[in-house]
């Protein structure tokens, strides 16, 4: 499996350390916060124009491996 770009980025010095998306100050936990409203990626998208469609689908991506991957079976 290639290896992907970090599209995550978590500094002290902005926004106190929250994860954002690589290369703005838009926290990662707004993507979340759209869709679980029930927005769609591209309304998201429009809300933050700094951010690119891929950085938001591969932040889903990992969001689903991270989960699979620690998820044990019953």
């Amino acid at each position: 499996m290639p290896r992907r770009s970090p599209v995550v980025h978590s500094d002290p010095d902005i926004l106190g350390g929250t994860p954002v998306f690589v290369g703005t100050r838009v926290p990662v936990q707004s993507l979340f916060d759209y869709l679980e409203a029930g927005d769609t990626l591209d309304e998201f998208l429009r809300q933050f124009p700094s951010v690119r469609r891929d950085q938001a689908i591969d932040a889903l991506e990992l969001a689903r491996d991270t989960l699979l991957t620690s998820a044990r079976p019953a």
